[in-house]
């Protein structure tokens, strides 16, 4: 343990004490400055009886933020607790309202998965916004008892030829990567979208993943009067002061970002020596509770730990480990430094506890105790600087109705149906269009950005890139597991949100189901431009709707999320964009399916129905520069049956691979199929166009949901066609896999194309180099 005059400053800051407050009531605050309204400062007034100290002024800046207390979301996040049936109740060991959600996967053992953003530090400062971006989402993982065994990442860029995207593009994945590798932790999946309606304003959204057994969980609830109230980790820097309150709740100027407060600073090997000392605390439970400081800092980690558990708390401030002596009261209170963490610790534990932490070399202070009075009370060198009840700052800030508004142009955009878009039929245009989309930046391959990371280390990644999702072994013995994916499609949810955010639900489910896994919980990063903006908030409103009621049909509970808004820039919002994990559980990873064939011979089958949905495509977009209509519809029923089928067949092996059908459609799923693992295919559309009633282009580029293709040996042939006509789901068989003897393997569309898998593989692969430069050639190590 460091001793407080080691590292604090040396010379007195002087402060504004609560006594100072009562005696000058017409002191004039800066609230404004800090993000807060004129009514919000009346407000903390009224609740205090007088003006609040600056101390207190900082922290209601922060925790009464948009980014911190949900105000302008919290009437409708509260649908994820209201539609909610006994089925989602069943696996779910921890929901909403803690550092993370956790689920019982079986056997003693529960996974605990979270995603947040970092949209505006990764902005401004692309390297260090994302690195701790994935670093803060880690230490809410550790903060639950579990030990952090996965990440992801959800990227949003603008223009790939914009010549501002590099700069984001290289800083963040190069900050991912720092972080991510370095804390040994696997990328395993996640998402990479460009569109310029993101140039100003990037969305980097990371996703942490966890495991424990039942009965390590923590909560982060500061309980018994006498307990300690430890600080260890990194020490407290200027880094960060005001991100939350400032930085992730205003909008960029039309010029870029008008307020530039600090943005974190990562140490990934800080956080790596933390979660180790953290996981022994817990094996010799030492800790009653923990909180990571994350967004406002000690102002977070204090009232929220002092209000989740009913009681009050008493801290010196002055005890707080420094980088820089020179801070104020109040930029202690709001730095938002990296790699630290909050624990209460029964006194008669605290030597083991400090062994503990002296053993891993990481620095401690006592900060105070947890007191009986309901008050949480913050002392700087003996003077009382804060003196609030903690749930003010932390539950019961402003809740706000924001007007909400349809929007004036969606009804004209909705008209502009991509059905009307000439289709054509002649195989040489149909080739060309195929490569187009191919090679088209949202659907070309990411191994430039991939390749950053490692996705194997600690060997226990049974998929990632670039299957459907990543997956996880929890258990060596059982081959016990869990599969993730992530997806959202801003284009369907700019053309309708309560549909776009269940098509997003609904994919990320069957990409989860592809694998053999089955879908148990869900996490949510809900990206929009300003509340402040009635169309915005109608668009969220509609969102968290679709998602609520998308997930009560499926029977999966939301366990936790994000919610970021502000993401516009001058006038112009973000497309909605919420962003949806779905966690599967697997019985034994050895069972888990790859999206790709592996052996020629075996018969390819296409589940599901294709319809003329091309509204929101990636055909209409890339081909025809086309945004307009109706995204496709979604039967949450027939998702529902479709993982149920995969999954039983996959339990009795008759399929040797699996892959979704979204966005680019059939086209780009035997694109994807056919290039994971070199084996070629010859497909036919006769039987889709004669079934479903739709031309070549349409079977082809058609984003269609509820379908999938697999791959069945031929000695499972019977067997398989006999599990879906039971099932009652249709299908057709649409092809075979095939490897020549001689020459290259290939994807021959019969009567339409054969493109070369060489081929595919070079305009797949040369998009994202073009742009940003050569991509290294193996997974780091």
């Amino acid at each position: 343990m460091t001793t407080p005059s080691d590292t604090t400053a040396s010379s007195r800051s002087v402060a504004d004490t609560v006594e100072n407050a009562i005696a000058s009531p017409e002191k004039e605050q800066p609230y404004g400055a800090l993000g807060l309204k004129e009514d919000e400062y009346a407000q903390i007034r009224e609740i205090l009886g007088r003006r609040p100290t600056s101390g207190e002024l900082a922290m209601y800046s922060v925790m009464w933020s948009e980014h911190c207390s949900y105000k302008s979301s919290k009437i409708y996040l509260r649908q994820f607790g209201q539609k909610v049936s006994d089925q989602m109740r069943e696996k779910l060991m921890v929901g909403m309202g803690q550092n993370a959600g956790v689920v019982d996967i079986g056997e003693g053992w529960a996974v605990t998965f979270k995603v947040e953003s970092h949209n505006h530090p990764s902005y401004i400062e692309p390297f260090q916004g994302a690195a701790t971006g994935v670093g803060g989402i880690v230490r809410d993982i550790i903060s639950m008892g579990a030990r952090p065994v996965a990440v992801m990442d959800q990227l949003r860029f603008g223009a790939i030829d914009n010549p501002d995207t590099a700069r984001v593009v290289h800083g963040v994945t190069s900050g991912i990567s720092f972080y991510g590798n370095c804390l040994g932790l696997p990328n395993i999946g996640g998402e990479t979208v460009f569109d310029p309606v993101y140039q100003g304003n990037p969305l980097v959204n990371a996703l942490a993943v966890g495991v424990m057994r039942h009965e390590d969980v923590k909560l982060a609830n500061a309980t018994g009067a006498g307990n300690k109230v430890v600080l260890f980790g990194a020490r407290t820097g200027g880094d960060g002061i005001g991100g939350a309150s400032i930085l992730a709740s205003d909008t960029f100027a039309d010029g870029g970002p008008t307020k530039r407060p600090a943005v974190q600073v990562g140490d990934p090997f800080a956080e790596k020596v933390l979660i180790e000392c953290c996981l022994e605390l817990y094996q010799g439970e030492l800790v009653e509770a923990i909180q990571d400081l994350g967004a406002a800092g000690i102002s977070c980690a204090t009232s929220e730990l002092a209000a989740n558990g009913g009681s009050g708390m008493r801290v010196d401030l002055e005890n707080v480990l420094l980088r820089d002596p020179s801070l104020t009261p109040e930029e202690i209170l709001m730095s938002e430094s990296q790699e630290r963490m909050m624990a209460i610790v029964a006194p008669d534990k605290l030597d083991a506890f400090l062994a503990v932490v002296g053993k891993w070399d990481v620095e401690t202070s006592v900060l105070g105790e947890v007191t009986g009075d309901g008050r949480l009370q913050i002392f700087w060198h003996g003077e009382k600087i804060v003196d609030v009840d903690p749930s003010t700052v932390a539950v019961d800030g402003p809740v706000y109705e924001r007007p909400v508004a349809y929007p004036a142009w969606i009804d004209s955009l909705r008209e502009e149906s991509a059905a009307a878009l000439p289709r054509s039929i002649d195989p040489e245009v149909l080739r060309d269009q195929f490569l187009s989309l191919v090679a088209s930046p949202n659907l070309a391959d990411t191994s430039w950005i991939t390749n950053q990371y490692d996705y194997y280390v600690l060997g226990n990644t049974a998929l990632s890139f670039p299957d459907d999702a990543g997956m996880i072994r929890v258990d060596e013995e059982s081959g016990l597991g869990f599969a993730i994916a992530t997806d959202c499609n801003g284009r369907y949810c700019q053309l309708d949100p309560y549909q776009g955010a269940k098509l997003a639900l609904a994919e990320a489910y069957r990409n989860v189901a592809v694998t053999g896994a089955v879908p148990a919980a869900v996490t949510d990063c809900l990206n929009f431009g300003s509340p402040e903006n009635p169309e915005v908030m109608w668009q969220f409103s509609q969102s968290v709707a679709g998602l609520a009621d998308g997930c009560l049909e499926l029977g999966i509970p939301v366990t936790g999320g994000n919610v970021s808004f502000y993401n516009q820039t001058g006038d112009q919002p973000i497309f909605p964009t919420p962003v949806v994990g779905v966690m599967g559980i697997i019985d034994d990873v050895a069972r888990r399916i790859p999206s790709g064939w592996q052996d020629a011979g075996e018969n390819i089958y296409l589940l599901g129905v294709t319809s003329t949905e091309l509204s929101g495509s990636q055909w209409a977009g890339t081909i025809h520069g086309h945004l307009g209509g109706r995204p496709p519809s979604v039967d949450l029923a027939a998702e529902k049956k479709l993982a149920e089928l995969v999954h039983a067949a996959s339990q009795q092996g008759l399929v040797s691979s699996a892959h979704d059908l979204s966005s680019g459609g059939l086209a780009q799923a035997l694109a994807e199929a056919t290039m994971r693992f070199g084996v070629g295919a010859r497909v036919w559309l006769r039987e889709i166009s004669e079934r479903d009633g739709v031309d070549a282009a349409t079977a082809l580029f058609a984003e269609s949901t509820g379908r999938v293709i697999v791959s069945v040996p031929r000695e499972e042939d019977v067997k398989f066609r006999g599990l879906c006509e039971g099932r009652g789901y249709p299908v057709l068989r649409i092809g075979v896999t095939d490897m020549p003897a001689d020459g290259d393997a290939a994807l021959e569309v019969q009567d339409v194309f054969t493109v070369s898998v060489p081929e595919l593989r070079e305009r797949s692969g040369a998009t994202l180099p073009a742009a940003f430069g050569a991509t290294i050639t193996e997974p780091t190590a």
